[in-house]
């Protein structure tokens, strides 16, 4: 049944390969941690993004360590080498310590910060879950890919 919502999401974007055009620079920043997943998630962005008219050779993709790290790259990414917008691909999972509190809020507001002072769509991918099996999940498992709703998220405000 998911795989079912995940068609009708991209059927639903098709439209934005007129609007978006090829033109545009994406960057695709993802962490290094939890690399099965942010790998994942990732690879079906990318192939997303190509699927609904994106070029992929305007397409950069670069990793960073960690979630904590992506507003730093994303903002790098806009202001030196000048993308429309970046997807920012990262996954926390909650351990036994308050420190997933702390990386997934700051991942949050600092994503949302550099978008707003950029002017530039700067796309929240980022897990925050529970357990390795609820990311596993979502990184094409039973509840999809979210690195496909983020490039669908990327093109939808690259069209505003």
């Amino acid at each position: 049944m998911r795989k079912e919502t995940d068609l009708s999401r991209v059927h639903a974007a098709t439209s934005l390969k007129k609007t978006v055009g090829d033109s545009v620079r994406i960057g695709v920043v993802t962490a290094e941690w939890n690399p099965d997943i942010t790998q994942a998630m990732r690879d079906a962005c990318i192939e997303a993004l190509v699927s609904h008219g994106v070029n992929e050779n305007r397409i950069q993709s670069v990793s960073v360590p960690g979630s904590f790290e992506l507003p730093y790259a994303a903002q790098q990414m806009i202001q030196r080498d000048g993308m429309d917008a970046v997807i920012c691909i990262g996954c926390v999972i909650q351990g036994e310590t308050r420190h997933f509190e702390f990386i997934a809020q700051a991942t949050a507001q600092g994503i949302m910060r550099v978008a707003l002072e950029n002017n530039t769509p700067v796309i929240f991918g980022v897990l925050t879950t529970q357990n390795m099996q609820q990311a596993l999940d979502r990184a094409g498992g039973a509840h999809g890919n979210k690195g496909v709703e983020a490039a669908l998220t990327c093109l939808k405000m690259l069209s505003l």
